[in-house]
């Protein structure tokens, strides 16, 4: 059975790693309040990255709570989710949308992300 926690190993640590992502993105999640960049991996799980800034969310309160909700449906995801590095990138206006929508949204995007991995197989 999946371990559905998102330990050390399940992030992306290191400027290498994120610079990965950017430079080979082969799969890409659009949304007016966010994005989700992936490319493959070596590794046998996913791995997720944040990118929150501050210049799209003001209040570290809120990047906080973005960043709590990303890691979290996430987590619940990555059973689908095949070996990729994902980046998570916020975008303005999703602080403004409530947990539940912020959620859903999250949710929605994960969905369209698996259906793009099965629709290359």
């Amino acid at each position: 059975m999946p371990e559905f926690t998102f330990g050390r190993n399940k992030r992306l640590l290191t400027a290498r790693s994120y610079r990965a992502v950017f430079g080979d993105t082969r799969y890409k999640v659009a949304h007016p309040n966010l994005l989700l960049l992936a490319r493959p991996n070596q590794f046998s799980y996913p791995r997720l990255g944040l990118v929150v800034a501050k210049k799209n969310i003001r209040h570290a309160v809120d990047r906080n709570r973005v960043k709590r909700v990303a890691r979290e449906t996430f987590r619940s995801a990555q059973g689908y989710l095949d070996s990729l590095d994902i980046i998570f990138l916020a975008r303005q206006g999703l602080d403004q949308l409530t947990h539940s929508e912020q959620t859903s949204l999250l949710n929605q995007s994960w969905q369209r992300l698996c259906r793009m991995l099965e629709a290359e197989k």
